[in-house]
């Protein structure tokens, strides 16, 4: 567990601009029920300095004395693991934590696992909490959420949205309280949540550097005057801190009573089915976030600038519908619609006469552009209450966008696929010299791409989805003799083996097993991890007609979405016109592998040997960086080689030469064979011998193919075993 420090923070109220970001904390901090913000944004934006100085502004708690789940005494968890607590219980009071969850935490850390040492010791199956009760009643900040494993990811935002953490491990079955405000921050060049993940957070803020000279001069200033006095200067925005403090508190009193109109529910439900987003999320999001800045406005009931606001905030993340897709928004889009609503409207619906209360709100997090950041302190929601789920929703116009112009996966949200209805455009420029690749007809090329390429035997790299590996998380394959450092890696039926033996000469009269340290038996598991993915591509003149190129941009693109699913890091190497050169340094970002490859220039001779000497230099410069991450090298190439690696050489020989190299490194080699017509000359096929890997066609590289490869490899690997 790491808490906030004592030392004085950066002050909320002095962070220069990012309304957004503000608004959208402030709102989650009035009514966590909105589910979360995920700041992205690029380094040094002051994305951390502002979620741990919201901390500061969030009210003391009364809490259980001696209750390590932070039970409120005026109304305990009746499933509190340390209950059941009396009527009266003795009281407490702290401040709100900030809870800080490490990139490098396990499972047992995140949610509590077995007190191993009470349970061999004293033979109690006792529980040991984990950071999701710690962060109850307070703040859970995630840095750079994106490089959280997967599975750690969804446990955070099923405890967030249900307000409760479950923990079924260890023998140990337990429920306990978890209602936090959760924040993760991320930086888009090191790699993309999933879209699946994407859509639990309630709330998206993109944050950037201001261009503007005089407020990044104000940024420089303030922070410097922090640093060389931080007492000093927290005291300058002492009375704004206590003013954003009284209204949050107000804000969060008073959510309970905001209403939400039926006229409101269908303006949410109409602006929702107009984006296109998929599933009812959106909706509730919308609608506790409208509820929410409504109480922060200091209103009774949500209004349409409530809705637009929230809107504003829950939507561009839930418009990505590829991993290629960039998250966002057009706001005159947004409020087109929002104006389109006005017409689907029911003019005869009221108010609902009742108050919906707090704890069923819609969900959505308000935050208006036009608020600065001195107008009082950081702009803050609303929590939203309305319980009633969103009405239904109104008829769609046919012009509702889509395409271009509109819906999900438009160009406005950062696609980056040409329509796949141009057969005859210019879809892989290339068949002169310097020309460059226009990726048009490869949407459903790459989206048929499903070959899964591996590294051969057992490694132990980060965790991911593409190679065999030793792992903290997956199947338990054998014990080993060392004992295990948590209760997770018990190996419980090894261990009472070990310790059987035993019992007469230690002593044993009664039940109960007398367990030494060294009984203890660890689990070896075996799960999967992520690789570097290294593409070499061949750009040269032999590979630059139309069809060929449009083939190998649409192999690579499908290549790149698989590395995306099994969460590799990708580079980029190409070569071409005499030269070979690293197009994209390994990366986790595989959108901007797709960029680059965009901007793919072919023609020229043919360096072969050069590319697959590039390649050996970036792997070796990778693995200095990261020894335990094993590289997959993936050639697509024709094989021919017109440039030899020194002056009088083979081009062939000294490219079958440098494959041998690779192979002696180590490195698993794939080469796809793209060579088409029928003149072949097979010159792949040699060059994947002389790597040691295995070569694919290209035209292979296609569902029904693929299908075929993996029974035959399948069969292939049953015979070996056998």
């Amino acid at each position: 567990m790491s808490t906030a420090p004592a030392p004085a923070r950066f002050p909320f109220s002095a962070v220069v601009g990012h309304d957004d970001l503000r608004l959208a904390l402030l709102l989650n901090a009035v009514h966590p029920g909105v589910g979360g913000v995920l700041v992205r944004g690029e380094k040094g934006t002051a994305k951390s300095t502002a979620v741990r100085a919201l901390a500061a502004l969030l009210p003391e708690l009364d809490t259980v004395d001696g209750c390590r789940f932070g039970c409120d005494p005026a109304a305990p968890d009746p499933a509190c693991p340390d209950g059941p607590h009396p009527a009266a219980p003795a009281r407490a009071t702290r401040p709100a934590r900030l809870v800080e969850l490490p990139v490098g935490a396990t499972e047992d850390r995140l949610v509590g696992s077995l007190d191993l040492e009470r349970a061999l010791s004293e033979g109690r199956r006792a529980y040991q909490p984990g950071l999701l009760a710690d962060a109850h009643r307070g703040v859970l900040y995630v840095d750079e959420v994106n490089l959280l494993h997967d599975h750690l990811v969804d446990l955070l935002l099923d405890a967030a949205a249900m307000g409760r953490a479950h923990v079924e491990r260890d023998g140990v079955s337990v429920s306990h309280a978890a209602r936090f405000l959760l924040v993760g921050t991320m930086n888009p060049e090191e790699g993309e949540l999933r879209p699946q993940l994407l859509d639990r957070f309630g709330l998206t803020v993109e944050v950037r550097a201001s261009r503007d000279v005089g407020t990044r001069v104000e940024v420089t200033r303030r922070r410097i005057a922090f640093e060389d006095d931080p007492v000093g200067f927290t005291a300058r925005f002492a009375d704004a801190e206590t003013g954003t403090a009284a209204r949050l508190r107000a804000a969060r009193e008073r959510v309970g009573a905001v209403r939400v109109p039926d006229a409101e529910l269908q303006r949410i439900a109409f602006v929702c089915a107009r984006f296109d987003v998929d599933g009812m999320r959106a909706d509730l999001v919308i609608t506790r976030a409208a509820a929410a800045h409504a109480a922060w406005e200091g209103r009774d009931a949500v209004v349409a600038e409530d809705v637009r606001v929230a809107a504003r905030l829950a939507l561009p993340h839930r418009r990505r519908r590829d991993p290629f897709d960039e998250p966002g928004l057009d706001e005159a889009e947004l409020d087109q619609a929002l104006r389109d609503a006005e017409d689907h409207l029911d003019p005869d619906d009221d108010p609902p006469p009742e108050d919906p209360g707090p704890d069923e709100p819609g969900p959505g997090e308000p935050g208006p552009e036009d608020q600065g950041p001195d107008d009082a302190g950081p702009d803050g929601p609303g929590p939203g209450p309305a319980d009633g789920a969103p009405g239904s929703a109104p008829p769609v116009p046919e012009d509702r966008p889509g395409g271009p112009d509109g819906g999900a996966g438009s160009a406005d949200t950062g696609g980056q696929d040409a329509p796949a209805d141009r057969p005859d455009g210019p879809q892989a420029g290339g068949d002169g010299e310097g020309r460059a690749v226009v990726l048009g007809d490869t949407a459903r090329l790459h989206r048929a791409m499903a070959r899964k390429f591996t590294v051969p035997g057992l490694g132990a790299g980060a965790p991911g989805r593409r190679s065999r590996a030793r792992t903290d998380a997956g199947r338990v394959v054998r014990a080993t003799g060392s004992g295990p450092a948590r209760a997770a890696d018990l190996h419980l039926p090894a261990t009472v083996l070990a310790a059987a033996p035993h019992q007469a000469a230690r002593g044993r009269s009664g039940p109960g097993l007398l367990v030494h340290r060294d009984d203890l038996r660890r689990a070896q598991r075996e799960g999967r991890e992520g690789n570097l993915v290294l593409f070499v591509v061949d750009a040269s003149g032999s590979m630059a007609a139309r069809k060929r190129m449009t083939a190998v941009s649409g192999a690579v693109l499908g290549l790149l979405r698989d590395a995306y699913q099994r969460r590799d890091k990708v580079g980029l190497v190409t070569f071409r016109a005499g030269t070979a050169e690293l197009a994209l340094p390994p990366t986790s970002s595989v959108p901007a592998a797709q960029q680059r490859l965009a901007t793919l220039r072919t023609g020229g001779r043919t360096p072969l040997a050069g590319g697959l000497l590039k390649a050996r230099a970036v792997l070796a410069a990778e693995r200095r960086r990261d020894p335990r991450r094993r590289p997959l090298l993936v050639l697509l190439t024709d094989g021919r080689a017109t440039v030899p690696a020194r002056p009088g050489g083979d081009p062939v020989a000294d490219a079958r030469r440098a494959a041998g190299l690779l192979a002696a490194d180590g490195v698993h080699c794939v080469v796809v064979d793209c060579e088409s017509g029928h003149v072949r000359l097979g010159l792949a096929t040699p060059l994947a011998a002389a790597a040691g890997g295995e070569v694919v066609r290209l035209d292979e590289l296609t569902a029904e193919g693929v299908r075929d490869i993996v029974r035959s490899a399948r069969t292939a690997r049953a015979d070996r075993a056998a």
